[in-house]
Protein backbone atom coordinates (compact mmCIF):
# COMPACT_ATOMS: atom_id res chain seq x y z
CA UNK A 1 0.00 0.00 0.00
CA UNK A 2 1.29 3.30 -1.10
CA UNK A 3 -0.05 6.79 0.30
CA UNK A 4 -0.61 9.77 -2.44
CA UNK A 5 -0.31 13.37 -0.88
CA UNK A 6 -1.95 15.37 -3.78
CA UNK A 7 -0.27 18.93 -3.74
CA UNK A 8 -0.95 22.16 -5.66
CA UNK A 9 0.67 25.26 -5.01
CA UNK A 10 -0.92 27.10 -2.13
CA UNK A 11 -1.56 23.53 -0.01
CA UNK A 12 -1.54 23.97 4.24
CA UNK A 13 1.68 23.19 4.88
CA UNK A 14 1.01 21.32 7.78
CA UNK A 15 -2.35 19.28 6.45
CA UNK A 16 -0.08 17.70 3.88
CA UNK A 17 3.53 17.56 5.66
CA UNK A 18 2.16 16.57 8.98
CA UNK A 19 0.77 13.54 7.30
CA UNK A 20 3.93 12.79 5.56
CA UNK A 21 6.02 12.97 8.50
CA UNK A 22 4.03 10.98 10.89
CA UNK A 23 2.88 7.94 8.10
CA UNK A 24 7.03 8.19 7.27
CA UNK A 25 7.85 7.46 11.10
CA UNK A 26 5.40 4.73 10.72
CA UNK A 27 6.75 3.15 8.22
CA UNK A 28 4.79 3.65 5.46
CA UNK A 29 5.25 4.30 1.77
CA UNK A 30 3.96 8.10 0.97
CA UNK A 31 4.73 10.07 -2.13
CA UNK A 32 4.13 13.39 -2.78
CA UNK A 33 2.09 13.98 -6.11
CA UNK A 34 2.56 17.73 -7.79
CA UNK A 35 -0.09 17.77 -10.01
CA UNK A 36 2.11 20.39 -12.44
CA UNK A 37 4.82 18.60 -14.29
CA UNK A 38 7.15 20.66 -12.44
CA UNK A 39 7.51 19.06 -9.51
CA UNK A 40 7.98 22.17 -6.96
CA UNK A 41 5.13 23.05 -5.43
CA UNK A 42 4.90 26.10 -2.83
CA UNK A 43 2.99 26.11 0.28
CA UNK A 44 0.45 28.09 1.72
CA UNK A 45 2.96 30.08 3.70
CA UNK A 46 5.76 29.78 0.84
CA UNK A 47 7.52 27.38 1.63
CA UNK A 48 9.08 25.59 -1.49
CA UNK A 49 8.38 21.29 -1.55
CA UNK A 50 10.17 19.04 -4.09
CA UNK A 51 7.84 16.95 -4.68
CA UNK A 52 8.13 13.14 -5.46
CA UNK A 53 6.09 12.42 -8.16
CA UNK A 54 4.04 14.24 -10.46
CA UNK A 55 0.57 13.73 -10.88
CA UNK A 56 0.92 12.05 -14.31
CA UNK A 57 3.85 9.66 -13.16
CA UNK A 58 1.80 7.55 -10.46
CA UNK A 59 -0.48 4.67 -10.87
CA UNK A 60 -3.18 4.41 -7.57
CA UNK A 61 -4.02 1.12 -7.26
CA UNK A 62 -7.35 0.15 -5.34
CA UNK A 63 -5.35 -0.69 -2.21
CA UNK A 64 -3.46 2.65 -1.81
CA UNK A 65 -4.88 5.65 -0.09
CA UNK A 66 -5.01 9.51 -1.67
CA UNK A 67 -5.01 12.10 0.79
CA UNK A 68 -6.22 15.73 -0.20
CA UNK A 69 -4.86 19.01 2.26
CA UNK A 70 -6.73 22.07 2.62
CA UNK A 71 -5.29 25.33 2.10
CA UNK A 72 -8.12 27.33 -0.22
CA UNK A 73 -5.25 27.88 -3.50
CA UNK A 74 -4.07 24.48 -3.15
CA UNK A 75 -7.95 23.06 -3.00
CA UNK A 76 -8.72 25.13 -5.90
CA UNK A 77 -5.81 24.24 -7.81
CA UNK A 78 -6.81 20.07 -7.35
CA UNK A 79 -10.12 21.09 -7.74
CA UNK A 80 -8.91 22.31 -11.40
CA UNK A 81 -7.04 19.32 -12.18
CA UNK A 82 -9.30 16.69 -14.82
CA UNK A 83 -6.55 14.43 -14.00
CA UNK A 84 -6.70 14.35 -10.66
CA UNK A 85 -10.21 14.04 -10.72
CA UNK A 86 -10.29 11.01 -13.15
CA UNK A 87 -7.95 9.29 -10.28
CA UNK A 88 -10.76 9.81 -7.75
CA UNK A 89 -13.36 8.96 -9.62
CA UNK A 90 -11.51 5.63 -10.01
CA UNK A 91 -10.32 5.16 -6.92
CA UNK A 92 -13.96 5.44 -5.29
CA UNK A 93 -15.25 3.49 -7.84
CA UNK A 94 -12.68 1.06 -6.30
CA UNK A 95 -13.85 1.84 -2.67
CA UNK A 96 -9.88 3.07 -2.28
CA UNK A 97 -9.36 5.41 0.38
CA UNK A 98 -9.83 8.13 0.60
CA UNK A 99 -8.88 11.08 3.30
CA UNK A 100 -9.27 14.75 3.14
CA UNK A 101 -8.38 17.73 5.70
CA UNK A 102 -9.94 21.28 6.23
CA UNK A 103 -11.21 22.22 2.60
CA UNK A 104 -9.77 19.26 0.92
CA UNK A 105 -12.78 17.36 1.34
CA UNK A 106 -15.01 20.11 -0.75
CA UNK A 107 -12.94 18.04 -3.48
CA UNK A 108 -14.20 14.62 -3.06
CA UNK A 109 -17.93 16.01 -1.61
CA UNK A 110 -18.59 18.25 -5.02
CA UNK A 111 -18.02 15.11 -6.67
CA UNK A 112 -21.12 13.35 -4.45
CA UNK A 113 -18.61 10.91 -2.80
CA UNK A 114 -20.17 12.02 0.47
CA UNK A 115 -23.48 10.90 0.28
CA UNK A 116 -25.20 9.52 3.13
CA UNK A 117 -21.74 9.29 4.60
CA UNK A 118 -20.66 11.32 8.15
CA UNK A 119 -17.87 13.70 7.39
CA UNK A 120 -16.11 17.17 8.52
CA UNK A 121 -14.36 20.02 7.00
CA UNK A 122 -13.38 23.61 7.94
CA UNK A 123 -16.25 25.63 9.15
CA UNK A 124 -18.22 26.95 6.00
CA UNK A 125 -17.16 24.31 3.94
CA UNK A 126 -20.07 21.97 4.49
CA UNK A 127 -22.32 23.54 1.33
CA UNK A 128 -20.05 21.63 -0.87
CA UNK A 129 -20.11 18.04 1.08
CA UNK A 130 -23.18 17.16 -1.07
CA UNK A 131 -25.61 15.09 0.66
CA UNK A 132 -23.09 14.20 3.84
CA UNK A 133 -24.31 13.69 7.41
CA UNK A 134 -21.70 16.60 8.21
CA UNK A 135 -20.00 17.00 11.77
CA UNK A 136 -17.93 18.97 13.92
CA UNK A 137 -15.58 16.41 15.47
CA UNK A 138 -12.06 16.95 15.03
CA UNK A 139 -11.52 13.77 12.97
CA UNK A 140 -14.33 11.53 11.10
CA UNK A 141 -14.05 7.93 9.75
CA UNK A 142 -17.11 6.76 7.49
CA UNK A 143 -16.75 3.55 4.72
CA UNK A 144 -13.76 4.13 3.12
CA UNK A 145 -13.57 8.14 3.99
CA UNK A 146 -11.63 9.57 6.37
CA UNK A 147 -12.04 13.51 6.68
CA UNK A 148 -10.99 16.45 9.43
CA UNK A 149 -11.62 20.10 10.33
CA UNK A 150 -8.00 22.24 9.93
CA UNK A 151 -4.65 23.13 10.81
CA UNK A 152 -5.02 22.00 14.31
CA UNK A 153 -6.93 18.68 13.76
CA UNK A 154 -3.49 17.66 11.46
CA UNK A 155 -1.99 15.36 13.71
CA UNK A 156 -4.72 13.29 15.23
CA UNK A 157 -5.76 12.90 11.29
CA UNK A 158 -2.42 11.73 10.56
CA UNK A 159 -2.22 9.62 13.44
CA UNK A 160 -5.84 8.23 12.22
CA UNK A 161 -4.37 7.52 8.63
CA UNK A 162 -1.40 5.87 10.56
CA UNK A 163 -3.94 3.74 12.63
CA UNK A 164 -5.58 2.51 9.32
CA UNK A 165 -2.80 2.21 7.01
CA UNK A 166 -1.25 0.10 9.71
CA UNK A 167 -2.53 -0.46 13.27
CA UNK A 168 -3.68 0.72 16.57
CA UNK A 169 -0.12 -0.11 18.33
CA UNK A 170 2.04 1.98 15.38
CA UNK A 171 -0.01 4.80 15.65
CA UNK A 172 0.19 4.88 19.50
CA UNK A 173 3.86 4.30 19.97
CA UNK A 174 4.55 7.58 17.49
CA UNK A 175 2.43 9.36 19.42
CA UNK A 176 4.13 8.74 22.26
CA UNK A 177 7.18 8.83 20.53
CA UNK A 178 6.08 12.63 19.67
CA UNK A 179 4.78 13.15 23.24
CA UNK A 180 0.83 13.51 21.69
CA UNK A 181 -0.30 11.29 24.22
Amino acid sequence: MKVYVMLADGFEDIEALSVVDVLRRGGVEVMTVSIKRDKFVVSAHDVPVAADKSLGDIEVSPHDMIVIPGGLKGVQGLSKSKELEDILIKHQANNGLLAAICAGPTIPGKLGFYKGVKATCYPGCEEDLLGAITSDEPVVVDKNFITSRAPATALAFSYKLLEIVKDEDTAEKIMKGMLFK
